[in-house]
């Protein structure tokens, strides 16, 4: 998490993905993307940024990252749909992996430091909206990626036609939901898909 504001979007382009969600193909050789599902913050012809939404990150909790950050969490929890020590902590690609986002609901928002993308989801990534939700004041959803994933310019285009992803709507159930191991699962059966279908189809040439 950084302090200074964020930089203004960047238009997107036609065609543009921002706000859907990125499935990777079975036949990902990219361990790290291995059935992961991207919400995709941004993209134009500067290149794409996303969050990977279903990989939880391991050896750390909301607790133990607000104390790092010297912020106070109250006795009375932190966030309105909830405990906010359980905000969930995900790791949100393997670029700037020391570097927090929080993806959330449209319910906060502060002027030049949140970026609103798209259907009421919108992206922080300051250390003011953490220390809202510590005293109870965040957004109604919403989780912390570490590290983003990112493109250069033409890059995703070239893996999507290479068949390395895959993409669909996003729906907020899908983007906040808790059961991480499902979100994968349920993304392909929104495009209509059999996962074991799919799987069998990805070893045939």
């Amino acid at each position: 998490m950084k302090g200074t504001r964020q930089k203004r979007r960047v238009k997107p382009s036609a065609g543009s993905l921002e706000g859907q969600l990125l499935l990777a193909m079975p036949r990902m050789s990219d361990r790290r993307f291995a059935r992961s599902v991207i919400y995709v913050c941004a993209h134009s012809d500067e290149g794409a940024m996303g969050l990977i939404i279903n990989q939880r990150a391991e050896n750390i909790s909301a607790p133990d990252l607000l104390e790092r950050l010297g912020i106070e969490t109250p006795s009375t929890g932190l966030a309105r749909s909830g405990d906010g020590l359980s905000l969930p902590i995900q790791i949100g690609g393997p670029v700037e992996t020391g570097r927090g986002f929080v993806l959330h609901s449209a319910d906060y928002f502060v002027e030049d430091t949140t970026l609103a993308i798209e259907k009421g989801v919108c992206l922080t990534a300051t250390l003011d909206i953490l220390k809202a939700i510590a005293e109870g004041k965040g957004p109604e959803r919403a989780l912390l990626a570490l590290g983003y994933s990112g493109w250069s310019p033409g890059q995703l285009e070239s893996e999507i036609q290479a068949n390395g992803w895959l993409h669909c709507p996003a729906d907020m159930d899908l983007i906040f939901g808790n059961e991480l191991e499902q979100k994968y699962t349920r993304a392909m059966s929104k495009l209509g898909i059999s996962l074991s279908h799919l799987v069998n189809d990805a070893g045939h040439a």
